[in-house]
């Protein structure tokens, strides 16, 4: 799960620290006999089955290999939300193997510390990954990171209260206005009608990206030369945020973790619709077992077409540390292999430790066998949520940080759209003006 922060862009001219003071050898987080590998997933505390995965991991590729993995499990909050990895990197101290988020690829593609990992790829991998989910991990036809999963979003509606009110699941909100009348006739005093991401960051802007697109907006034009910002589309996808707060309808502030987090706001009544991701099937079994809820597709626009976004963590190779081809050894044994092993790795990542959908055909096909797909609320995250999904965005900082604001300043300032997108525009137009680096789009 991606969460956004704003201390995350205290560090946006990253990119040219992390090629002048990261040199390689031990400072790099590693050494040529030890891998250090970065996560937010374990070896967690709590030992949970996500955790278990990792560690398992670990222990595999440290039983036949001489250059050992090392795990270091960071806090969530601390990763994403915080500046741990940013600085590590900014001190030439990063971690050998580390998680990376497509919003965040250009920020170390363009700081020259990714190390290629095609060369260890056999082709018939890289043809194994499902149409479009390399795109924004490539640059030159060359792949930098490998993606472990795709999480599409969607909106997941509790039954209960939508029975409390007399609704039924044919009920369920088709257009923007149809949400808004619905979660007002489900807004209580001790409970809120529907829940979008209010925390700033890249998190509640992969978020808000399928509203903008539903109306055929884009934050900048095809060649990445200009902004394309300022348009009816993204005006109405800010006022349509900006409404759900302004008339009471929506919380100012998730509870929990925020918007990822179903169990802490829908399974826990405080919202009884929320926009949020198809990992938390699993999170609701495992911690709001007894809820009844459906999903479904985010509501559109009079006239618009839906849309959703496909996130996903990958695995990075840190090119400066201790021994970058042993760690792109390490991320293509792990995630690119078409070894069975490699197959039911990601099989039990995507449908047992956690609910995704994979990225892989041969490992879609193994779900498929052992009936993955079975689950109705995962069939529906397939067969209808994500094929009508787009590939996470791999804006820079500079460009997330101006949508960032807009959405803010109007979702939770009661700000005009309109100006608000002008004044982003101009922003992301300054920016690309001088913008040297990988392509954007």
């Amino acid at each position: 799960m991606l969460q956004g922060t704003a201390g995350i862009f205290a560090l946006g001219a990253l990119a040219p620290l992390l090629s002048a003071c990261s040199t390689g050898g031990p400072a790099g987080g590693g050494t040529a006999k030890e891998i250090t590998f970065w996560n937010f997933y374990g070896p967690a505390p709590d030992n949970n089955p996500q955790s278990q995965w990792f560690v398992k991991l670990a222990d595999d590729w440290n039983a036949t290999n001489e250059v050992k993995i090392k795990l270091r499990y960071i806090a969530q909050n601390d990763y994403v939300n915080g500046n741990t990895l940013q600085t590590a990197f900014a001190s030439g101290s990063g971690p050998d193997v580390f998680l990376l988020s497509p919003g965040d690829f250009l920020r170390y593609y363009n700081g020259g510390v990714l190390q290629e990992l095609t060369p260890k790829l056999d082709p018939a991998v890289v043809s194994d990954f499902l149409p479009g989910t390399l795109d924004t991990r490539k640059v030159d036809d060359k792949v930098f990171a490998l993606p472990m999963e795709s999480e599409p979003l969607a909106m997941f509606y509790s039954k209960s209260a939508f029975a409390e009110v007399g609704l039924t699941d044919a009920d369920v909100p088709k257009t923007w206005d149809d949400l808004l009348t619905v979660a007002k006739k489900l807004t209580t005093p001790s409970r809120f009608g529907v829940g979008f991401e209010t925390t700033p960051g890249y998190y509640q802007n992969f978020t808000w990206y399928p509203f903008m697109w539903e109306g055929d907006g884009q934050p900048v034009s095809a060649d990445a030369k200009s902004s394309t910002f300022n348009s009816k589309a993204v005006t109405d996808a800010l006022t349509f945020w900006g409404d759900s707060i302004s008339t009471g309808v929506a919380p100012k502030k998730l509870l929990g973790n925020g918007g990822p987090d179903l169990p802490a706001n829908l399974g826990a009544g405080y919202v009884a619709m929320q926009q949020s991701g198809v990992w938390n099937i699993a999170a609701m079994k495992q911690m709001a077992p007894n809820v009844d809820y459906g999903i479904f597709e985010i509501p559109t626009p009079s006239g618009g077409t839906s849309a959703t976004t496909l996130g996903g963590w990958s695995f990075c190779a840190n090119a400066k540390g201790g021994n970058p081809s042993a760690a792109a050894d390490f991320i293509a044994w792990a995630l690119g292999s078409m070894s069975a092993d490699s197959i039911e790795r990601g099989r039990t990542w995507n449908t047992v430790a956690k609910t995704n959908i994979p990225v892989r055909s041969s490992v879609q096909d193994a779900a498929n066998a052992k009936g993955a797909f079975s689950d109705p609320n995962m069939a529906f995250f397939l067969n209808v949520v994500a094929p009508n999904g787009r590939g996470e965005p791999r804006y820079p900082p500079e460009i997330i940080k101006p949508i960032e604001d807009a959405i803010q300043a109007v979702q939770l300032g009661g700000k005009d759209a309109a100006s608000q997108a002008a004044a982003a525009s101009d922003t992301i137009n300054a920016y690309l003006s001088s913008y040297s680096g990988a392509p954007i789009v």
